[in-house]
């Protein structure tokens, strides 16, 4: 690792050269925004890669938001091989908690942190066509997920616009069909269907634990570096399953559809981006096609 700024940069300047005006989109978990410090300090770096010339995407999701307003309306969240199941009033609580809570706190430090940010959702001017998702296979069975939407397409005109005007579009994925009916979407697939649309050069997912592990209880069994293939054994063994399931097939998305790096970092670490992106030891897990 480096120990000074001077050597930071020297070690960097290969990676700015290589990334300058191209696209990263960086997909943030509502548990980063839950804690006011993590936030603060992946907005700074979100800051220092746009002040480097990198066009930089926020996708963000709202899981323990969303967990929380439903709690505290008597409602009792439901997950199924780690995708939420979607009734009306579970959507609308969604609704409240990303479009709303989650959304607002982001581009509020962004604002402390004088960073131009927009907010955006799935819904605005098309960005993402969606429908509904049918009944579905799942480790438990057939699955109606409910008001759950399904990718059909991504529009990136508004956020190419954003980018354009000097500014980091911060995406909700809440989206709706073509008969305007709202629709809930699992904010990896949408960070990684954006990521193909735009031609990102790297898509970062920023989750609570460092990376890819072997073992969920233990953090020294991170996987730095892993293939497709490599990956599909893991999960055809189990090895990932739950919560990390959405991610898993977020990396594949965005691999297969043209994305050349996919890393998973933790946002504990200390300049998670940073680290991972500009010097060779990384700090989560770089998954390559």
């Amino acid at each position: 690792m480096t120990n000074s700024p001077v050597q930071a940069l020297r070690h960097a300047l290969p990676y700015l050269g290589h990334y300058r005006g191209k696209a990263f989109v960086v997909k943030l978990g509502g548990e980063a925004v839950a804690q006011p410090a993590a936030l603060a300090s992946l907005i700074e770096q979100v800051a220092i890669l746009s002040a480097l010339g990198i066009r930089v995407v926020v996708v963000h999701g709202g899981g323990p938001q969303t967990n929380g307003l439903s709690e505290r309306l008597g409602l009792v969240p439901q997950f199924v091989d780690g995708r939420r199941v979607t009734d009306l009033e579970a959507l609308d609580a969604a609704v409240m908690a990303i479009n709303g809570q989650t959304q607002a706190a982001i581009l509020a430090a962004c604002r402390k942190q004088g960073l131009a940010a927009v907010g955006l959702s799935g819904i605005d001017a098309g960005l993402v066509d969606a429908v509904k998702r049918p009944p579905v296979k799942t480790s438990t069975g057939q699955i109606d997920f409910g008001l759950v939407g399904d990718i059909c397409s991504i529009n990136p005109a508004p956020i190419e616009m954003a980018l354009s005007s000097g500014t980091v579009p911060v995406v909700s994925p809440i989206s709706c069909d073509n008969q305007g009916q709202i629709l809930n979407i699992n904010a990896d697939d949408v960070a990684a269907r954006i990521a193909t649309a735009v031609g990102a050069a790297k898509l970062v997912i920023v989750t609570t634990p460092r990376g890819i592990l072997r073992e969920v209880a233990d953090p020294n069994s991170l996987i730095t570096q892993i293939t497709l293939d490599e990956l599909d054994a893991l999960q055809s063994d189990g090895t990932v399953r739950a919560g990390m399931l959405p991610k898993v097939s977020a990396v594949k998305t965005a691999l297969r559809g043209g994305v050349e790096r996919v890393h998973v970092v933790g946002l504990s670490f200390p300049d998670c981006l940073l680290t991972e992106v500009f010097t060779n030891e990384g700090c989560g897990t770089l998954i390559l096609p």
